[in-house]
């Protein structure tokens, strides 16, 4: 970092140096190898930048492609964070030595895009303990076999080695993770009640099955095996694998985790029943920035609450249509009551059954990848996996959700669809499922970000999840405009899958500002929705563990399809299918206000050329 800065301040002065030009020609050119002297040293502090971050976090590092720590996991202690907030603001403090002006415009994105960013993460840090870290959505609990099943590669016998020590480096990271549940508790960050049972089921769950029990193998042990099996190992180096997997999953991995499930048992017994983040100290004011910091907007609570039942309204009318269309006869609710009970949209509950819902998102996908180069100047190198929740996590997994491949395509991309209970996944509502989940939702968005050239790792990493999740929504009713939805059942659940947004802005403003009970936002759900019960306890659920993350998705959608409209109106025969979605890919995740100005200027350039 300082050789950067060095070189900037030698490369500035020998500038200062220079005679005065006689000549507007050679002042512009000597201003035009300035800026590419400042691009070029940017460049390199963002790529710097981002290594001294992945430093911190090798999963992450992992899943970029960087494998010179598999033995390793993030440290996760008060004093790493502290470690983590000085780098940013190191960072931070450097980037703002560089000459903004000098940048052409791709950089001064880059620039602003890391500015918000660290900018973001420093303001966040007053919050670093709220959240919970383990939850029924997420967490190490999950994270860790989660990782070293899906993410850490065994192809040579070190990366084996590297697996075992990392399994019993579990001991270390799930102890520091204990201490800052007990840090949490102090400060009054506890879960509510509800999410104890879910967490300690699965944390217990890892550890069923050989050799922590008698049986099969345990899911990590299956997986080790199976992966160092496929090595060229003779038989005795394999056996000799085996026996120290089993070691250190007895070891200091079964000793992380006991550790773990003592905290969670000790907070179990004083845990209560309120859920919103009204209940944390200054409650209203951190749930106000992680509202900011979902929708990338400054829209109020009251405002994204009042956006959701207009859209409500806006989505029941639209649900209307298709009934009249099908030839059902009653009321809205009692068409609910229809879609959610009928045997014809639902496969049975058998492997078999699980097995054709897998198959049929197979098949949309397919007939999706035929259709979009007609809709997209780029497809990514990625491909894209279908698969099942695994079963150590099926029962507090969300209802679907994608993980993102290797920027390389060595990785695949995986859809996972939950088939704990195929009575929870209705099959009217997978055809739009398919397209936000895989293509052209979060596959096309994540991994297009991942690939793009000339972009700076931490850019193209970027997260802003109105931007992404406001793609995955988008995407799902692009599938009508690119002919898609046949069925008109299809079409119901397309707009089922809208409505469940539409009434997320209601439900979790409701539940952290406005202070409703669990119960006040399952049944707001089971109202208005056609989704069943089961369905709605999970997400109300999930909106809880998560303040504000359920808004992002119509407040990114409607955004989006905003500046879709504006451009088919300011350009007509001129718009391009595929010119606007590169000019809003074309740079990674983004706020919506920077968004809206990428696709100005698109439309200003189109209207030019």
């Amino acid at each position: 970092m300082k050789k950067l800065l060095s070189t900037t301040a030698i490369l500035l002065a020998l500038a200062a140096c220079e005679p005065a030009s006689q000549s507007n020609d050679s002042a512009t050119g000597k201003t035009e190898q300035s800026g590419k002297v400042e691009s070029q040293t940017l460049a390199k502090f963002f790529a710097q930048a981002m290594k001294d971050r992945l430093a911190f976090d090798p999963m992450m590092a992992e899943r970029l492609g960087d494998r010179s720590n598999i033995d390793k996991w993030p440290e996760v202690s008060k004093e790493a964070a502290d470690k983590m907030l000085a780098l940013y603001k190191a960072q931070l403090a450097t980037l703002k030595t560089y000459d903004f002006a000098s940048l052409n415009k791709k950089d001064q994105q880059s620039y602003r895009i890391f500015e918000i960013t660290a900018e973001r993460f420093i303001k966040n840090d007053r919050w670093r303990d709220y959240g919970y870290p383990v939850n029924q959505m997420f967490g190490w609990h999950t994270r860790i076999p989660t990782h070293l099943m899906t993410v850490h590669q065994v192809r040579t016998k070190a990366d084996a080695e590297a697996y075992i020590t990392r399994l019993q480096g579990v001991e270390r990271l799930m102890s520091e993770i204990a201490a800052n549940l007990r840090d949490r508790a102090e400060a009054g960050i506890v879960p509510p009640k509800f999410v104890f049972p879910y967490v300690l089921k699965a944390s217990e769950n890892v550890m069923k099955g050989a050799p922590f029990d008698e049986g099969e193998d345990s899911v990590l042990l299956a997986n080790f095996r199976k992966k160092v099996s496929a090595l060229d190992l003779s038989k005795a180096e394999e056996d000799s694998l085996i026996a120290e997997a089993k070691a250190a999953l007895t070891g200091g991995f079964k000793t992380g985790y006991l550790t773990l499930i003592s905290e969670l048992k000790r907070q179990q017994a004083f845990a209560t029943t309120d859920d919103g983040a009204w209940k944390f100290p200054n409650g209203a004011e951190f749930y106000a920035q992680a509202l900011k910091n979902m929708t990338t907007t400054d829209l109020t609570a009251d405002e994204i609450h009042q956006l959701g039942l207009d859209n409500v309204a806006r989505i029941h009318k639209a649900m209307r249509l298709i009934m009249k269309k099908v030839g059902f006869e009653g009321s809205l609710q009692e068409f609910f009551a229809f879609t959610r009970s009928d045997p014809q949209f639902f496969y049975p509950n058998t492997a078999e059954g699980k097995a054709a819902y897998l198959a049929q998102a197979e098949k949309y996908l397919a007939a999706m990848r035929a259709v979009v180069p007609k809709y997209f100047a780029h497809m990514p190198k990625s491909p894209i996996d279908v698969r099942a929740v695994e079963k150590f996590r099926e029962k507090s997994a969300g209802k679907a959700f994608y993980q993102r491949g290797a920027p390389d395509g060595s990785r695949p991309g995986i859809f996972y669809a939950n088939m704990r209970d195929t009575k929870l996944m209705p099959t009217y509502q997978l055809e739009a499922l398919a397209y936000h989940e895989g293509i052209p939702g979060h596959h096309f968005q994540g991994s297009i970000s991942q690939e793009l050239k000339g972009v700076p790792l931490f850019q193209r990493t970027a997260r802003f999840t109105a931007f992404s999740e406001g793609w995955g929504l988008y995407t799902e009713e692009l599938g009508k405009d690119m002919g898609f939805y046949q069925d008109p059942y299809s079409d119901f659940g397309r707009l089922a899958m809208e409505l469940w947004r539409a009434c997320r802005l209601v439900v979790d403003t409701g539940i952290h500002h406005k202070k409703w009970t669990r119960e006040q936002a399952i049944n707001y759900l089971s109202e208005n929705t056609p989704n069943p019960r089961g369905d709605n306890v999970s997400a109300i659920e999930r909106y809880i563990v998560m303040p504000g993350q359920a808004t992002a998705y119509l407040v990114g959608k409607l955004k989006i399809m905003e500046l879709r409209q504006r451009a088919m109106d300011t350009l007509g025969d001129k718009f391009s299918w595929s010119g606007f979605h590169s000019a809003v890919l074309e740079n990674g995740a983004v706020p919506l206000s920077m968004l809206e100005e990428n696709i100005d200027a698109w439309i200003a350039s189109v209207k030019a050329g």
